[in-house]
């Protein structure tokens, strides 16, 4: 099988490139440049130039592969436009091949509670262009192609991403690291090498299909933030900023990084058999972190884990361990 992929030389897509190529799939993926070239051959893949832009280019690649993973953004002016013509593109290259295309789940705005695929939407300024995009990619699903809608959550590890972006340099560079309100809302996060997983599985994903790639770690931003002021080298200093402020400094990014969002990701696991393996955000994130005190409460132990999957004996007031809790197996009680 080979894959044509774009955006192979980003975050996601490095991680994605080497998935693939551990499942023995071979890999072409989009450059636009002689270092990301670089970076795709020394991956194992084999680099095709071009940019987004270049629509001959993608539906030609698309073509002559098994299937086809859209990675890649231009933040130029007129992002959603390129994003809609390079989709197109590829989508005609496809055929009735797979096409995975990547949206976001900063899409659905604040969630209440935690919340799956079926949840309202309600855009940031910074994402809304993603909708019509989206819906134009999954309404091709009713001529016999194949369109799946891979939704990533909050990125992190390997120390990269937008955390490393928005929080830690900047925090190493002013000796603290910026916090947005007081931090109680949540970010959904999911490991950089667990949402590449979920992109190859998606490859076999049924048509129309959307997927929320998000690892069940729903974590406050304040627990969060402190973990990176570790990272950052400068433990447990944080710089409480407004909204308003947040945008001064960051952009409208800055929405997207206050929203309050918790969610699972059953149905990815469910309908593909993803199951995340990294589900300790808090240790990658802030290396060195001194850990509180085990808690009285095994509730609470499990609760600030983001692990809380096992079976409570209220009556008895005490957990029934379970095979099935990351917590119950690394000895949290």
């Amino acid at each position: 099988m080979q894959v044509f992929i774009t955006g192979g030389s980003g975050y996601i897509g490095r991680s994605t490139i080497q998935a693939l190529i551990r499942h023995g799939i071979e890999v072409m993926a989009l450059t636009r440049s002689e270092h990301s070239a670089r970076t795709v051959s020394d991956l194992g893949a084999t680099a095709v130039v071009g940019a987004l832009t270049d629509t001959d280019v993608l539906r030609e690649a698309a073509r002559q592969a098994d299937g086809v993973i859209h990675l890649g953004v231009d933040y130029a002016e007129g992002t959603a436009d390129v994003d809609r013509g390079a989709a197109e593109a590829m989508q005609d290259g496809a055929g009735s091949r797979p096409y995975v295309h990547t949206g976001g789940v900063w899409v659905y705005g604040d969630t209440d509670g935690v919340v799956d695929e079926d949840a309202p939407l309600s855009p940031p300024r910074i994402t809304a262009w993603r909708l019509e995009n989206e819906k134009r990619v999954l309404a091709r699903a009713v001529t016999g192609e194949r369109p799946v809608v891979v939704m990533p959550g909050l990125v992190y590890g390997r120390s990269g991403g937008l955390v490393q972006s928005f929080f830690v340099e900047p925090g190493r560079a002013a000796g603290a690291v910026p916090c947005i309100g007081d931090g109680s809302n949540h970010w959904a996060l999911v490991h950089v090498d667990d949402i590449a997983a979920l992109y190859v599985l998606a490859l076999n994903a049924p048509a129309g299909s959307v997927y929320a790639g998000v690892s069940g770690q729903n974590l406050p931003l304040a627990v969060v933030t402190r973990a990176l002021s570790h990272a950052a080298g400068c433990p447990g200093s944080l710089d409480s900023l407004t909204l308003e402020e947040a945008v001064q400094r960051m952009g409208p990014i800055a929405e997207a990084f206050a929203l309050d969002q918790q969610f699972t990701g059953a149905r990815a696991h469910r309908e593909l058999g993803w199951t995340p393996t990294r589900l300790d955000a808090l240790a990658e994130l802030g290396p060195g972190l001194n850990r509180p005190p085990r808690p009285r409460s095994s509730l609470v132990r499990h609760a600030l884990l983001g692990r809380l999957s096992c079976r409570i004996n209220n009556p008895a007031g005490r957990y029934i361990r379970s095979a099935s809790c990351a917590g119950c197996r690394s000895g949290a009680s």
